[in-house]
């Protein structure tokens, strides 16, 4: 058994496990905060934890214990329903080994119960003492992404614990739905994590852009899309933000890429961002630029010739992200 700790805030977290439980041959089992969803395969099983907040919008105590984790509030009843239920599933369950992603306290707590941590790693600025002291106790760190495009100075430390994986997307074993891109669509990926994107906004770039047809997924206000794939196969250009499984699943395309940074703690997508232009694999933009800028920057993002596929190692990060996992106990 594999426990599996899913942070709950966004899709990607949830849609990553599911990629990489499908590579494992251990049974997994979900540890999360989110609601459990009516179907849960891959996974054997799944166990809501409780919400480490304080009730009724109380003020939160000590949340940092004095700077060495990033949310450990003390005197919350939920945090202590949380830990003892991940308690109980060691007990229960004996795991080989839990994987963490992402929750610096998650990390430690198990290891403290003497089960192996593997941790996946974030992008963006991860100096800080929490961030360190979950990757030194980790017995493995899973970087889902390509060390060519971006390897952090402050992962270096952990690199004989380290495995650029890839990144990792739900689709990378899927065809092509078409054989001929569209040249004249731009599809337009929003976070579910948020985004200050809006139907407005897309009718203005579609304004400066005449000769495109604009289509969001995600944002606020636009029609919801159960399957994104056939839109980002038959796209001419893939705008999206510059959270990890969006741009895992357009690079997985291979469509030309403009990605947008959106504002996430420690800067993770301003990263990803940046690394994908310095690689020449996306026009990389720092914030969502003036509506009357998209006819010069859909035009560079056309004459882009990086293979982004390739150079992202989409093909086999699922499952070297499993064998990663599976190397603890082997």
């Amino acid at each position: 058994m594999i426990g599996y700790y899913v942070h709950h805030h966004g899709v990607g977290h949830l849609t990553r496990a599911r990629s990489v439980a499908r590579a494992l041959a251990e049974p997994v089992t979900v540890l999360s905060s989110r609601p459990r969803p009516s179907d849960i395969a891959p996974f054997a099983g799944w166990i809501t934890l409780p919400l480490d907040t304080p009730d009724d919008g109380e003020a939160p105590d000590d949340p940092t214990a004095h700077g060495v984790v990033h949310w450990a509030p003390a005197s919350v009843r939920g945090m202590t329903d949380r830990m003892a239920a991940l308690a109980r599933f060691v007990d229960d369950h004996r795991p080989r080994c839990v994987v963490v992603d992402v929750s610096v306290e998650v990390a430690m707590f198990v290891r403290l119960m003497g089960v192996r941590v593997v941790v996946f790693a974030m992008p963006g600025e991860r100096t800080d003492a929490p961030h360190q002291l979950a990757y030194r106790v980790a017995d493995r760190i899973v970087a889902p992404w390509s060390a060519s495009v971006y390897r952090p100075e402050w992962l270096r430390e952990f690199e004989d614990r380290t495995v650029y994986a890839g990144s990792i997307s739900a689709h990378a074993d899927r065809a092509r739905a078409g054989t001929d891109r569209d040249p004249t669509s731009v599809v337009v990926l929003a976070g579910a994590g948020g985004s200050v994107l809006t139907p407005e906004y897309l009718a203005r770039a579609g304004a400066a852009t005449p000769t495109r047809t604009w289509r969001g997924v995600g944002v606020p206000g636009t029609p919801w899309v159960d399957d994104v794939w056939p839109l980002l196969t038959d796209a001419g250009v893939v705008v999206t933000h510059g959270g990890q499984n969006a741009v895992a699943d357009v690079a997985a395309s291979g469509a030309p890429a403009v990605v947008v940074a959106e504002s996430r703690p420690h800067g993770e997508q301003l990263a990803t961002t940046r690394a994908l232009g310095a690689a020449g694999l996306a026009i990389s933009l720092e914030s969502w630029p003036d509506p009357d800028r998209w006819p010069e920057i859909l035009e560079r993002a056309g004459a882009l010739s990086g293979d982004i596929r390739a150079r992202t190692e989409v093909d086999g990060a699922a499952r070297r992200a499993a064998a990663a996992i599976e190397d603890v106990w082997a």
